[in-house]
């Protein structure tokens, strides 16, 4: 999240809100990344291995991260980021897709990614 960290994350409300449709596009522009269910919601996976997915609620993303980028994010962003007391344990971060900037959204997608993806496919 090297980029990401110099981002800014407050950004206009005006150039806020991505839709999961289009998550789904920005994450199928990587490799091996296929649409699939995660609790029963819509979810993002590349060779099978969780990225992202939608939450129960329609408006919420949960993205796959590191520990450091997470608290970098809830610090810098806390009106779009946020956690549930079931992930404090896991690398997972929430995000809310109408409040999120959409170029931002694609490094942390791209990361997911990397974070996810099978090493070989990573360094192809």
């Amino acid at each position: 999240m090297a980029k990401a960290k110099r981002h800014n994350l407050r950004k206009t409300k005006a150039k806020r809100g991505v839709s999961y449709a289009r998550v789904q596009e920005i994450a199928r522009e990587l490799p091996g990344v296929e649409d699939s269910t995660s609790y029963g919601t819509p979810a993002l996976k590349v060779r099978g291995t969780l990225l992202a997915r939608l939450k129960e609620d329609g408006e919420t993303l949960v993205l796959k991260t590191t520990f450091t980028d997470r608290d970098l994010l809830l610090g810098g962003a806390p009106d779009v980021f946020y956690l549930t007391d079931h992930y404090l344990k896991y690398p997972w971060i929430l995000g809310r897709l109408p409040q999120i900037d959409e170029s931002f959204l694609r490094e942390l997608i791209a990361e997911a990614w990397r974070l996810s993806a099978p090493a070989r496919l990573v360094k192809e």
